[in-house]
């Protein structure tokens, strides 16, 4: 089993934006460490208490201080950009940071309505043109513009020798039909997702073996894990999870606020909700419950999305996964 990190560089209590983009590459040196396989960095915009809009940049970051370790965005929001800028922008990364980059390709919007507009326009006429922009990106990124196309006497430079790795990042069974109809790589929101995931990976890989016979690809879930000493450690750290992310956008708020443990019925209700899609316990439960994911699906990798209170709490549980399983 590979583990890999997504990170959606949150801004704990106290903290600052500036504070959590310098702990992205803590966690990235981190992961290279422990022997985590990938390490991505997700996109939002405007949205409370996450602090990167712009992976590729923090990516050139991450890349110069690591050495090994796979690094790569989940995901760029393609609709928002065109192709041409994207496949530019990674052929860079790939070029400073040969055979490393996976460049994670997604259609949500990353933040509100108004951002989206701010970034894009008619963002929802860009989603529909999801596979028309693969397409370009594709013919940019291996050629295949024809004689005659405004774009055949172009190239995304610099070229590197190993090229980005492209993925297709969703959260449903219609994202999983895309990647499978375009032969791309897939990962797939377990922690942000409320599909079953085991008819969407079998779906895939169904329709791809149809259309591309001869063709290996590869297929990560991302899970929301806990990890902690001891379970009991490990369900109040969810606990505390679960309220700062309802009150994360205001960094006043200190930790002990947080771990008031009064909730209301409705919280309850909206905790029990949310730990249906994390996996929480001691090393030991959690690797259990990996295996079972594991099995189920039959993938061999998954991206460990871990967001507490506190930085070294969050450091804490990627160090006990990584000793259990790495």
């Amino acid at each position: 089993m590979k583990l890999s990190i997504l990170d959606q560089a949150p801004i704990a209590p106290g903290k600052t934006a500036r504070d959590a983009l310098f702990e992205t590459i803590n966690v990235a040196k981190l992961g290279e460490h422990l022997g985590y396989h990938r390490y991505w960095i997700a996109e939002h915009h405007d949205l409370a208490g996450l602090s990167c809009p712009a992976p590729e940049v923090m990516l050139g970051l991450i890349g110069g201080n690591t050495e090994r370790i796979r690094i790569g965005a989940g995901a760029i929001l393609l609709p928002h950009y065109k192709p041409f800028k994207v496949a530019e922008t990674f052929n860079l990364l790939a070029t400073l940071y040969p055979g490393r980059v996976d460049l994670g390709l997604g259609r949500s919007p990353g933040g509100s309505a108004e951002a989206s507009v701010a970034l894009s326009g008619n963002f929802l006429d860009n989603v529909r043109k999801m596979p028309e922009l693969l397409d370009e990106l594709h013919q940019f990124l291996h050629g295949g513009f024809e004689t005659g196309h405004m774009f055949s006497k172009i190239k995304p430079a610099p070229i590197p020798d190993d090229m980005p790795v492209p993925w297709l990042l969703g959260t449903s069974e219609k994202s999983a039909v895309l990647a499978a109809e375009k032969g791309l790589n897939y990962a797939f929101g377990h922690f942000m997702s409320e599909a079953d995931s085991v008819p969407i990976i079998s779906t895939y890989k169904k329709l791809l073996k149809e259309k591309f016979p001869n063709k290996t690809t590869e297929i990560i879930i991302a899970v929301h894990v806990i990890c902690a000493e001891t379970s009991a450690k490990a369900e109040k750290l969810a606990l505390e999870s679960f309220k700062w992310s309802r009150i994360r956008g205001d960094n006043s708020n200190g930790f002990d606020d947080i771990v008031d443990d009064s909730l209301s019925e409705q919280d309850l209700v909206e905790f029990e909700n949310a730990k249906q899609k994390m996996i929480i316990g001691e090393p030991t439960q959690v690797k259990e419950k990996l295996k079972e994911l594991e099995q189920l699906h039959q993938v061999d990798e998954f991206m460990i999305l871990t967001n507490t209170p506190t930085y070294d709490v969050r450091k804490k549980s990627y160090e006990l996964l990584a000793e259990i399983i790495t």
